[in-house]
């Protein structure tokens, strides 16, 4: 599609993913083109660190035997996520989503991140562009890398994306309701869809191992600001640094909103067993 990325090579083996390596240069990224939430990926230090990344995608991507993708590192300022909605009046946007990832996985995000015109414009030519040729109908989670005005393609989810969760805050129609409306062929607004209010969520961690988990500190959470609110997403099990829930919020601007989010889900044990 012509559109600006990191390098990168798709490779089915081991001596494919070395020869990748050599050639990008190292350090580069190595990731499962199957899997989510950064599981699998890894940082290749040199060609001979392959074999130890390639056997980590293998073993922890979604699909054995899948092929991987390698990236050489690019200079950012930070990522995005657009979220961009196919439905029967055209294409809609989101305002952009700013968000903070750990090891590949998304661990605060807030609306509206601050961008120029130029490449808040570029994002969108970028955005319609992948999502018209994929085709469909729904929301699809644009990831894209940007630096100064110059906006880079980096993935992109077909469905409501985690980062976008803190719609549920920001916009009168979260990212959930727009992906129903869409597929069920009801009306999206045209353009970009409207922002209710700044706002910010922030994941819950589990800490322990453990089945049936249970949460303590939610009366302390939802008691820090009357703009607070907390989903639980209800995983039967827990183990160290999965994703449990979240804490949302809102506020005159991204950065009060941040604080006061990753303040209520600080509150917020999650007790397994």
């Amino acid at each position: 599609l012509g559109l600006p990325t990191s390098p990168y090579r798709f490779c089915t083996s081991l001596e494919e993913v070395r020869d990748a390596v050599a050639a990008l240069g190292a350090p580069c990224v190595l990731k499962p083109v199957m899997s989510s939430s950064g599981k699998g990926q890894s940082v290749v230090a040199s060609v001979a660190d392959s074999g130890r990344a390639w056997d980590h995608a293998q073993s922890a991507g979604r699909v054995a035997g899948a092929k991987v993708i390698v990236e050489g590192f690019v200079e950012f300022d930070y990522e995005i996520t657009l979220l961009t909605v196919r439905h029967a009046g055209g294409t809609s946007f989101c305002s952009p989503i700013g968000h903070v990832q750990v090891d590949g996985d998304y661990r605060e995000s807030w609306q509206p991140q601050p961008m120029s015109d130029a490449a808040r414009a570029r994002a969108a030519r970028v955005a319609a562009t992948i999502t018209g040729a994929l085709g469909g109908t729904g929301i699809f989670g644009v990831e894209l890398f940007v630096r100064d005005d110059e906006v880079l393609f980096s993935e992109v989810s077909p469905r409501p994306h985690d980062t976008g969760m803190v719609t549920m805050a920001t916009q009168a129609l979260s990212e959930f309701a727009l992906h129903a409306r869409a597929i069920l062929g009801l009306a999206v607004p045209a353009g970009e869809v409207p922002l209710r209010s700044p706002g910010a969520s922030a994941v819950v961690l589990a800490t322990a191992a453990g089945d049936a988990p249970r949460y303590a500190g939610l009366e302390a959470a939802l008691a820090s600001s009357p703009d607070v609110d907390v989903r639980i997403f209800g995983k039967p099990d827990a183990r160290p640094n999965r994703r449990m829930g979240g804490a949302l919020a809102t506020a005159a601007d991204v950065g009060a909103a941040r604080a006061v989010a990753r303040e209520a889900a600080s509150q917020i044990d999650v007790l397994a067993g």
